[in-house]
């Protein structure tokens, strides 16, 4: 490890007390990074900050260590239901690693209690946690603790408890805001007594960060800390120890090229990144098959309660491979990551320098590379502009093994594997439209051929985008793909069931498929309106379980009111279609809702 240091401990203007002195031996940190030297003593004055600090810059040890020794110098100890900070941060991964590092304080400090309250768990189970142990620190996500203020009626009086609040700490609080937890942000916030120290602790300030510091902080002291070496002006914002390679190659060598590189890095420890959650799936089926004696794990947000465990258990291991969405680009600590790959650009530049920084943390060194299609090198440009994130090409590796047949015979035999990878292509191609660098990454120059070539696709799918063209370039197998059958032989059971349903109605109907007028739009609505109840429930108790696609989803629930107002359907049909199915919609609803919990 390279020194990153601005002093010893000791140093500080503000002495530490013994026990925060000797958690910081036990962990091996002898030495302060910029950003704790800088916050710390204000913090510890008790001034509100603002704090910007590049990725992986030790932050989450600038708000702990103020927390515990404001907690200390309290005139009246804490009680066991009395709160004295709460830590709230985006994700429930991000929540675990912060009351893992709080963990290592407060075994020193008996006289302190602390919970975690994230989803993925009935909520009960903390309420009753609570009322059993108390909390004195909490680490939280917003959806969970904004659910627990609601908790009176279940016998816990948590709006009581934090009378006693002396320390908010908002950490990634530009990500609380991308991932919509404002509106929860502001309830949690009216619960709190406005004579407390807040903290903000971010990679980036944007105007709604801004907006949130003049709201929720008192004349806050704004922390700003850039990398050694690097003039203001011109603030490189990934680690300088951080290497950082593109490598250009066509959609049907990037698998390829992926596999090649990580059986060439077998011993090491890899973040893999895909755009959204079907390609997780989907690659990572595939990674475990053509990648042996290495242990390969998937995450991604719709993994509602298999994520912690796979999480904890991947920081753990010495080496392996995580194929995951962005729900783990934002301030996880994974120690000894040596490469972060994005098989896919990310939805945004700032998320870009995010993935990069699980690498190259805390003065270690690490490295990144980023696959782009020809028609994408542009954005190498584009980010060293607006991110100064400098990048150097890494060319295509030769004498590379060519899987996509492998991965197409995989296809074949297993109908899962086979509407996995159909649910990839079209989940991938509806995320390139919406990238918010659309003049660099067009969904009109894409070679869909290719693309579905680098998919091992055994057809084309019927989706929008696709609709009146022609793909000479792309070869569908000869197979029937409703003969593939599921190798689980329940699933195929199942299949064959309804596959027997539907030759019975088309019998039924003189062998024309039967149809049902405006079905469709009423099935469409009534699936938008369960999934819009059943998400904002998640959101109260799971924390940050609403994931890009899922925001898009809730997003388009104003298709039909367009409809109305284009005069495309009268206002009789529009109620009609509207409210048509709100009796069955509210029993599913109801029973799906008490099916989770």
């Amino acid at each position: 490890m390279e020194a990153v240091t601005e002093g010893s401990w000791e140093s500080l203007p503000v002495a530490l007390s013994p026990g925060v002195l000797r958690a910081l031996r036990e962990l091996g940190f002898a030495r302060m990074t910029p950003v704790q030297s800088a916050t710390i003593p204000l913090f510890m004055n008790n001034k509100d900050v603002a704090a910007e600090a590049v990725t992986g810059s030790g932050k989450t040890l600038a708000f702990v260590i103020p927390i515990l020794e404001i907690l200390l110098r309290r005139e009246e100890k804490l009680k066991k239901m009395q709160v004295g900070a709460i830590i709230i941060t985006p994700t429930r991964e991000l929540a675990i690693q912060i009351d893992e590092v709080l963990s290592h304080f407060t075994k020193h400090f008996p006289r302190f209690s602390q919970i975690l309250l994230i989803g993925g768990r009935n909520p009960m189970e903390d309420v009753e946690k609570f009322k059993e142990h108390g909390g004195n620190i909490i680490v939280a996500t917003p959806g969970r603790l904004e659910d627990l203020f609601r908790r009176k009626a279940d016998g816990l009086d948590l709006a009581s408890c934090v009378k006693s609040l002396d320390v908010l700490v908002l950490d990634e609080a530009d990500r609380l805001l991308d991932m919509g937890f404002e509106a929860s942000l502001n309830t949690i916030l009216d619960f709190l007594p406005k004579q407390r120290r807040t903290g903000l602790f971010s990679a980036t300030q944007t105007q709604e960060v801004e907006n949130l510091v003049r709201a929720g902080l008192r004349n806050p002291v704004r922390i700003s800390v850039k990398e050694k070496g690097v003039a203001a002006s011109n603030a490189q914002k990934t680690p300088t120890r951080l290497e950082n390679y593109y490598m250009i190659c066509k959609a049907d060598e990037k698998f390829n090229q992926l596999v090649h590189f990580l059986r060439q890095h077998k011993q090491e420890k890899h973040l893999v990144f895909f755009s959204t959650c079907a390609c997780v799936e989907y690659y990572g089926k595939a990674l475990e098959s053509f990648i042996k004696q290495v242990k390969i794990m998937s995450i991604h947000g719709k993994m509602k309660h298999k994520r912690n465990k796979i999480f904890t258990e991947f920081r753990k291991l010495p080496g392996g491979i995580l194929v995951c969405t962005d729900v783990m680009a934002r301030g996880i600590d994974i120690p000894e990551v040596h490469w972060v790959l994005q098989y896919d650009p990310p939805s945004s530049a700032s998320a870009f320098v995010h993935r990069c920084g699980r690498t190259a943390r805390i003065g270690n060194v690490g490295s990144a590379l980023v696959f782009l299609l020809p028609m994408e090198e542009s954005y190498v440009n584009f980010l060293s502009i607006n991110q100064k994130c400098p990048m150097q090409e890494m060319k295509p590796q030769t004498n590379v093994s060519d899987l996509l047949p492998k991965l197409k015979a995989m296809a074949l035999a297993d109908r899962a594997v086979f509407e996995k990878g159909m649910k990839a292509f079209v989940s991938y191609v509806q995320a390139y439209a919406k990238h918010e660098c659309n003049l660099i990454f067009r969904i009109k120059d894409l070679d869909f051929a290719s693309l579905a070539k680098g998919f091992a696709l055994l057809k084309m799918p019927k989706m929008p985008e696709l609709r009146g063209k022609c793909f000479p370039d792309f070869t569908p197998v000869t197979v029937n793909t409703d003969s593939i059958s599921f190798k689980d032989k329940n699933r195929e059971k199942q299949r064959q069931k309804q596959l027997e349903q539907q030759r019975k109605e088309r019998e039924e109907n003189g062998g024309k498929k039967k149809f049902v007028k405006n079905k469709a739009w009423s099935k469409q609505k009534a699936k938008r309106e369960k999934k819009k109840k059943i998400t904002a429930k998640r959101k109260r108790e799971e924390g940050s379980d609403i994931d890009e696609e899922d925001m898009e989803e809730l997003l388009n629930d104003t298709r039909l009111l367009k409809r109305l107002k284009k005069g495309k359907i009268s206002e009789e049909e529009f109620e009609k279609r509207l409210t048509g199915n709100q009796s069955r919609l509210k029993a599913e609803t109801v029973a799906d809702l008490e099916s989770e919990g």
